[in-house]
């Protein structure tokens, strides 16, 4: 009896702990070809966690840079708390990238070659810790965007066709 009042509490807290849902960069995908992709946490302050969970974060915008062997996300708007007050940071501060020296080494002697940057895919908590899943990218040109869409317009009709 004891352990079904134990299940029933883990199950009851499980359901009241609600986590923020992931905040994708589709543009990213769409803009970008992505060569290779890993996880990296971020620092931020108490009210920026909360704002984030809130719901309103833009990744469209945001890459990373590489200053004094460190790595900084740029331009993420993360819109000021509502009930935060002075506390509040500035929405579009540089945020610092937490990640091994050898991956930040990697990925700066990658993004010396011509034409690759690092852009932001995903954003998102666990264990009650913020990530974001950066992609080493590559431009895409105006016809692998037309080839993509076209791509994708087919996939949608065949599914349509399947379904009936």
């Amino acid at each position: 009896m004891a352990k079904m009042k134990q299940q029933r509490g883990k199950a009851a807290a499980q359901e009241k702990k609600q986590s923020a849902p992931a905040i994708d960069n589709r543009r990213a995908r769409y803009e970008y070809h992505i060569l290779e992709s890993l996880e990296a946490g971020l620092v931020l302050t108490g009210t920026e966690v909360k704002s984030i969970r809130a719901g309103g974060v833009s990744l469209n915008e945001a890459y990373a840079r590489f200053r004094d062997g460190e790595a900084w996300l740029l331009s993420m708007h993360i819109p000021p708390y509502k009930q935060g007050s002075f506390s509040n940071e500035e929405p579009n501060r540089p945020r610092k990238l937490l990640m091994r020296k050898e991956q930040i080494a990697h990925l700066q002697s990658r993004v010396a070659e011509k034409g690759l940057t690092i852009v932001p895919l995903r954003l998102y908590f666990t264990r009650g810790k913020a990530k974001v899943e950066i992609g080493l990218a590559r431009g895409k040109k105006m016809w692998d965007k037309r080839e993509d869409v076209a791509r994708r317009d087919v996939q949608r009709e065949i599914a349509r066709e399947i379904r009936r």
